[in-house]
């Protein structure tokens, strides 16, 4: 039987610090007057025990007891590697 964790699946934005990735996650949500989609993004603080994730990762994250001040999650899994804006090169480029 599989626990009731949360799970989350975002990109992660930013892997500067040690330990620690910040992932953006996307949802959609009805406007309650208006009745309009929105689209809303959250960013949350994600431990990365082994410096698996990288900027542009597609990773899956799983709620958490509180490791610090705004840690509640971890990494799960890195479902798909990504690169991030600083590796793509432009193929056809003429000089």
């Amino acid at each position: 039987m599989t626990n009731k964790r949360r799970r989350l699946v975002g990109f992660v934005t930013k892997n500067s610090s040690e330990k620690t990735v910040s992932v953006k996650v996307a949802r959609t949500t009805v406007h309650p007057l208006y009745r309009k989609v929105l689209r809303v993004t959250d960013n949350y603080l994600v431990h990365d025990e082994h410096g698996k994730a990288n900027v542009g990762d597609k990773v899956s994250i799983v709620e958490s007891r509180p490791i610090s001040k705004l840690k509640r999650w971890s990494l799960e899994e890195v479902v798909n590697a990504g690169t991030s804006a600083y590796e793509v090169v432009p193929e056809n480029v003429e000089k």
